[in-house]
């Protein structure tokens, strides 16, 4: 038996949070408060998964690691929230350029977000602390989650990472409202990402003891197989959302964008059913 534990969930939920928002702001084109709204969320998931662990199931190395994981999160939030004043290099380069576009084009100065140029930025580098520290938790979680263990550790870190991706591509996605000038590479990179972990996460959920013997009947959902076909419909939904949100990003009118972010609020409701309706399932074995 392989255990679905809810302190490991809201750990997995955070790492994965954390590291796909390393990999868009290391790109230092998106606004400080992306930034802010990440390490806010995924940090309190961390801190969550912290004290439900106490509490519940204590394992004191993935309990621990929680909280400095939330403690690194808050940690990188309160830098960058001292560095504001330099802003973020790319955004800044942006709304220099496009004011000093519209002040040629029409002869009038445009009132314009100012940067402090002499202060340092926020470094990105710092977003990798909290995930990589967490990671050491989801593998505790995945080894006490029962055997075979690595199957448990498998399924424990890449579920941690699918679902990272699928959730901050929806909400990067939103951003755009924030930030409509954005460009759309950071989108595009974790639409892609999604795409890529979709073949691992399916691959793990198939292995035996997986999916498969949910499909055949060998082991009852209790709905007379119906859960296992509604998992059947999130895996091929899921691949069929992320293709069409690529897509969608081809197109130039912004419009786009949001018929992207769109899709990827279903995505990431189709996501969430490939990974957990199956643990839910294979918990049960």
């Amino acid at each position: 038996m392989i255990e679905l534990q809810p302190a490991t969930l809201l750990l997995q939920l955070a790492v994965g949070g954390l590291a796909f928002t390393w990999l868009t702001t290391r790109r230092r084109e998106v606004g400080l408060g992306y930034g802010w709204l990440m390490r806010s969320t995924f940090g309190l998931l961390a801190a969550g998964g912290a004290w439900l662990g106490f509490a519940t199931e204590p394992l004191a190395v993935r309990d621990w690691t929680a909280a400095a994981t939330a403690a690194a999160a808050a940690a990188a939030l309160a830098v960058s929230v001292a560095r504001r004043r330099a802003g973020v290099s790319g955004q800044r380069e942006r709304v220099e350029r496009r004011s000093a576009e519209i002040a040629q084009m029409t002869g009038i100065d445009r009132s314009e977000q100012r940067f402090d140029r002499t202060g340092p930025e926020f470094p990105p580098a710092l977003d990798l602390i909290a995930p990589v520290v967490g990671l050491i938790g989801v593998v505790a979680g995945g080894l006490d989650a029962g055997d075979p263990a690595a199957l448990a550790v498998a399924r424990t870190v890449i579920g941690a990472f699918f679902l990272g991706a699928v959730t901050d591509a929806m909400l990067l996605g939103h951003w755009y409202l924030v930030q409509p000038g954005l460009a759309r590479g950071a989108l595009l990179e974790l639409v892609q990402w999604t795409g890529l972990l979709w073949l691992p996460e399916l691959v793990v959920m198939l292995w035996p003891t997986g999916m498969g013997s949910v499909l055949t009947g060998t082991i009852d959902d209790g709905y007379n197989g119906l859960l296992g076909w509604f998992w059947v419909a999130c895996v091929v939904t899921t691949a069929v959302l992320v293709v069409l949100a690529r897509a969608a990003l081809r197109e130039r009118f912004y419009s786009a964008v949001m018929a992207a972010t769109g899709l990827l609020y279903l995505g990431i409701l189709t996501g969430f059913g490939m990974d957990l309706v199956a643990r839910v399932l294979l918990d049960t074995t």
